[in-house]
């Protein structure tokens, strides 16, 4: 143990801009120091103490503290503390002693340090040894910035993720099916980018109702602080004595991670210039088909995202239905990624058209089925300039002499090149059900009701009368509110899909069951029936809510202990939210659109979901509701399986369907059986034409499989926690299990060094 004796000038190795420091005084376990430099006293543990003596040589200069410098001549100690003689610019030899040696002095430069004995201990050379050699693997880890967020290791993602993130500025369409994944998709390729530095700047551009899903998705899975833009923060750039001033400078550059609603910037012309004009790395946008195009005019929020991407180099678009409004709306998104590609519309249905002969070419490929005249023939009509690279790929393939690797290698060629001139290229990624496969089964249960006399009252008045939207038709509740005579009972009293409700949710408790329903009236309606008649938990999720209220209703209805039974969504409800930890449906009423359907089954039927999922529909008989449920059922098997063909029926029956919600009495067989054969004939269809091309871009399962074997590997090894250890040794940090792949770190009782990240209390990691 090194011995302290008062007067002794020593320095801080961790802290060197404090200077030198003296001795005060010191007792057998610890020692106190003063740097006057600062004006700070610490008291040390002798055991642990991070001080180096500051020894000068003869050679060196030194300044006394009356700021003299001297070089020093000869050095010589007397009861432990260091006299030194010095030779002034005049010649003069003077003699001090190194109490009066100059408190600012800092030996910050290496050589100093060296010079002066200032070494640490091994274990900090062998520590910064071992840093080095994990940055320069990180560097070269292609995994580094995918795998590191808290997300399941499923191939699909992990392939796009690792096709997208690793491009430079990437700028793609993420359009897998509900409930695969596309937020964290997105989240991975963002980590990735951020963490390689790719980008620097991010914006996520989100409908208002999800984005505080968005901030605690990126900061509970990935680490990334998002920070959310909304008219509060944006106040505060502006003059505290006058609210109604322009901005003092661009409130978008003051963060790097910004997350903020589309509503949001389209209501305020001056804000969304400044979003603008901020200059963006990456930008994201979630629910990319609300942005409504067409060949002779455009939405406002299209026309402000179009803006935004022509000023942005990358960019992500997310949608679960690219074709829900139709191939115009496809193409719309497709145009704001690649405006030169997708320029032209009929040219972009002519080739869509066509797709059939190249269909069958690219199945050839992807199946190793031998090569016929009429495929080769495709192939070098749809290459053009790379004719002759195309024919001696095409030579390979049917060379009998070349082996199974180079055939295999010249297919791949030829996929890789269709892929780049044909379609959606390398811009659309979309997974589907049956191709990633694991989904759990479905199963339907229909409850239909007699229409009360009240209700059928209202529908009497109405007549044949054409209502401004039809979705009111499957709503009776809102039509009995608009309506009924201010002296009616209330309609949770005289409508029989309530009490049904109560007996479906009585019946199988305590298992966690989602309502949805159209209405946010209807949602708060039905809670206050479940909860002040019948002493039910219940939560409720809509539009008026602010963002904090709807997540705090969210984790109540997901806390399997303590929480509610039961959650009652608005029709925001389907969309964004994930509850694949409940395993009952209930659809009050049903949505006019197809797709819409689908995405409300979609909050349960997902990833992760692991048992059958029981929707109940409950209906009014002879209502406009029974029609539609029979034309969901019957006529596109909507509820059991999933019904990519549904919007498209939908348009082709439009007018039929409509007229038959108006006359529910009237027979429907016709409307049923015209809308089956045409979604089988569209069904068959897409199954002879799929886009084989696209299904290959957005997962090959070999790659695939392989990212998630390495990253499981990866996990397994014990390197990370092995060198974390040693990190937590040198600072003095304590590092206990907590549980199963958890950990514990504290600032422990010797420790000598503060550690970055590491609050007083401690902080639990895995």
């Amino acid at each position: 143990m090194q011995e302290f004796i008062p007067g002794q000038r020593w320095i801080n190795s961790a802290q060197l801009e404090m200077g030198l420091g003296s001795v005060l005084k010191t007792d057998f376990r610890t020692v106190t120091m003063i740097f006057l430099a600062t004006g700070e006293t610490f008291v040390y543990s002798k055991e642990s103490v991070p001080l180096t003596r500051v020894r000068f040589a003869p050679g060196d200069h030194i300044v006394t503290f009356e700021d003299e410098e001297l070089e020093v001549v000869d050095v010589e100690e007397k009861k432990g503390l260091l006299i030194y003689q010095g030779s002034t610019d005049s010649g003069e030899i003077k003699q001090i002693e190194e109490s009066f040696l100059n408190n600012f002095i800092q030996l910050n430069r290496p050589t100093e340090r060296l010079f002066n004995g200032q070494i640490d201990r091994n274990q900090w050379f062998d520590l910064r040894y071992k840093t080095r050699l994990k940055v320069t693997e990180l560097a070269f880890d292609k995994l580094s910035g995918l795998v590191d967020g808290r997300v399941s290791l499923i191939p699909h993602q992990l392939y796009i993720a690792n096709e997208v993130a690793n491009r430079y500025a990437p700028r793609v369409l993420l359009a897998d099916e509900v409930g695969l994944g596309k937020t964290i998709e997105a989240g991975m390729i963002l980590h990735h980018q951020l963490v390689t530095e790719r980008v620097k700047r991010v914006l996520i551009v989100v409908p208002e109702s999800l984005t505080h899903q968005w901030l605690v998705e990126m900061l509970r899975r990935f680490n990334l602080m998002f920070k959310v833009f909304d008219e509060a923060r944006i106040d505060t750039f502006r003059d505290e004595e006058d609210p109604d001033s322009p901005l003092k400078e661009n409130p978008f550059l003051s963060e790097q991670l910004v997350l903020c609603s589309l509503e949001f910037l389209s209501s305020r012309p001056d804000i969304f210039k400044s979003c603008r004009d901020a200059k963006w790395d990456l930008m994201v946008v979630d629910e990319a088909h609300h942005l409504q195009w067409s060949e002779e005019e455009s939405g406002f929020e299209y026309q402000l995202i179009e803006q935004l991407t022509q000023r942005t180099s990358g960019v992500l678009l997310l949608t679960a239905t690219p074709e829900q409004l139709g191939k115009s709306s496809h193409f719309a998104r497709l145009r704001l990624l690649d405006a030169e590609r997708f320029h032209d519309y009929q040219q972009f249905l002519a080739e869509e058209s066509d797709y059939q002969m190249i269909a069958n070419a690219v199945e050839t490929l992807i199946s190793d089925a031998p090569l016929d005249s009429t495929t080769e023939q495709v192939l070098l009509s749809i290459m053009g300039d790379t004719h002759n690279e195309a024919q001696e790929h095409i030579r390979a393939i049917n060379d009998l002499q070349a082996s199974n690797g180079a055939q295999a290698s010249a297919r791949q060629e030829l996929i890789q090149m269709l892929l780049d001139r044909h379609g959606t290229g390398r811009v659309l990624f979309r997974n589907t059900r049956s191709a990633v496969k694991g989904f759990p089964d479905r199963k339907v249960y229909d409850y239909p009701l007699p229409i009360s006399s009240d209700y059928q009252m209202v529908l009497d008045v109405i007549g044949d009368n054409t209502l401004s939207e039809a979705q009111l038709l499957l709503c009776p509740e809102l039509l009995y509110q608009a309506y009924a005579p201010e002296d009616g009972d209330k309609w949770t009293s005289i409508d029989s899909r309530v009490g049904q409700l109560i007996e479906i949710v009585k019946s199988h408790r305590p298992k966690k069951i989602l309502v949805i329903t159209a209405s946010a009236g209807t949602a708060m309606d039905l809670v206050e029936v479940l909860r002040v008649k019948e002493g039910i938990n219940a939560a409720v999720f809509h539009e008026h809510m602010s963002l904090m209220d709807r997540d705090r209703a969210a984790a109540w209805f997901a806390d399997q202990i303590s929480g509610a039974q039961v959650m009652v969504c608005s029709e925001i409800g389907s969309e964004g939210r994930n509850f694949q930890f409940s395993h009952h449906l209930i659809l009050f009423d049903l949505p006019l659109n197809p797709d819409l359907l689908e995405q409300r089954i979609g909050r349960l039927d997902r990833i992760g979901q692991t048992e059958t999922i029981n929707i109940h529909v409950i209906y009014l008989e002879n209502t406009a509701q029974s029609v539609m449920f029979n034309w969901y059922h019957r006529g596109l098997s909507a509820f059991e399986q999933t019904c990519p063909t549904g919007y498209q029926v939908f348009v082709h029956v439009r007018d039929p369907l409509l007229k038959a919600l108006h006359r529910p009495d009237s027979s429907i067989d016709e409307l049923i059986d015209t809308s089956s054969v045409y979604n089988s004939e569209l069904i068959d269809a897409l199954q002879r034409g799929r886009d084989r091309l696209l299904e290959f871009n957005s997962c090959r399962p070999d790659v695939a499989g392989k990212l998630r074997d390495d990253a499981i590997q990866r996990d397994r090894e014990s390197e990370l926690q092995d060198y974390l250890e040693r990190v937590f040794d040198c600072f003095g940090a304590d590092f206990d299990i907590h549980s199963e792949g958890c950990y514990a770190i504290n600032p422990g009782s010797h420790m000598v060094l503060p550690l970055h990240g590491l609050p007083d209390e401690g902080m639990t990691v895995t």
